[in-house]
């Protein structure tokens, strides 16, 4: 969620600065290039999605602008919070889609993303391949996924991971709210989907409001917090 310029050329030894200084770029303004291009990535990428969900009415209803079906925001953001910025540790857990027990001590030390959903989202069957691409990308590196449903129990979250291929768990979280409201103490959670990076000490390190837009914008986020010392 580019620009032309009608100022004149800048003299030549102005742009070889401009060419240097470019050349310098650190990572704090990859991380800027983020939010930059999130707006542009996410309407190319909601166009594919959305024409491999054409035969999806919930989906379709998202395509045309109908709000029905899921809890809308003002529009995808993308944040990155500074280590010094971020809040405590987030403890959560709770009864996943198979009826085993999870609980966050489980994945300590990994980088965790946590993405809130339920079944009737159209952004979330939109998004749903693109974060499991993610979590193919990176199991076995030290990164967990694990989703909280808000919303369904658990034959609907089945059913929605076997029509999608989700592999990662999900928390039955609209029987008691818990793992949402372990998460509202340190962020806000008003928009679904809504996906959450954790750093290793399972801090929040990076939100996406809204859809993630495109893979390769959490991939980014993901290896950010990977490559933060513990």
């Amino acid at each position: 969620m580019p620009l032309s310029s009608s100022r004149p050329s800048a003299p030549a030894d102005t742009l070889g600065d401009a060419a240097l200084a470019e050349r310098r770029t650190t990572r704090s303004s990859r991380r800027s290039g983020i939010v930059r291009v999130a707006a542009a990535v996410l309407g190319i990428a909601l166009a594919g999605g959305l024409a491999a969900c054409s035969n999806d009415p919930v989906a379709s209803q998202y395509r045309n602008g109908d709000n029905k079906g899921y809890i809308g925001s003002d529009g995808m953001r993308v944040e990155e919070i500074k280590p010094a910025d971020r809040t405590k540790p987030v403890s959560f857990g709770g009864t996943l889609e198979s009826g085993k027990t999870f609980d966050s001590s489980s994945v300590a030390g990994d980088v965790t993303v946590v993405n809130f959903w339920y079944a009737a989202c159209g952004p979330c069957r939109v998004e749903a391949k693109d974060l499991e691409s993610v979590w193919q990308k990176f199991d076995g590196k030290n990164v967990s996924f694990v989703g909280v449903n808000t919303y369904d129990q658990a034959g609907t979250a089945t059913a929605f991971n076997d029509k999608y291929g989700i592999t990662y768990p999900s928390i039955i979280d609209v029987n008691t709210g818990d793992a949402k409201l372990a998460f509202a103490e340190v962020t806000s959670i008003q928009a679904t989907p809504t996906t959450l990076v954790l750093d290793k000490q399972g801090r929040v390190a990076a939100r996406v409001i809204g859809p993630i837009g495109s893979a390769s914008i959490l991939e980014t986020l993901v290896q950010d917090a990977l490559d933060e010392k513990a």
